[in-house]
């Protein structure tokens, strides 16, 4: 599955490698939705991959796609 550039993996889970926390957009987000130090990314970002995950949680706006995606793992 390709990447649907929705932004979520990089706002809605924890990414303590950059101590970003739970919920809160990633500072290297772009607002086209890509990743300004894409070659650079940690390791638990280079490990994602798009998946069913990316169509269950799909809405129009990324706060209505992030709620979903923390009520998924019930945080």
């Amino acid at each position: 599955m390709e990447c649907l550039r929705c932004g979520t993996c990089c706002t809605a889970p924890d990414i303590t490698a950059m101590g970003k926390p739970l919920g809160v957009r990633c500072a290297h987000l772009t607002d086209t939705m890509q990743c300004a130090i894409y070659d650079e990314r940690p390791a638990v970002c280079r490990g994602y991959r798009p998946d069913e995950i990316c169509l269950s949680i799909a809405a129009p706006t990324m706060g209505e796609r992030v709620e979903k995606y923390l009520r998924l793992f019930d945080m």
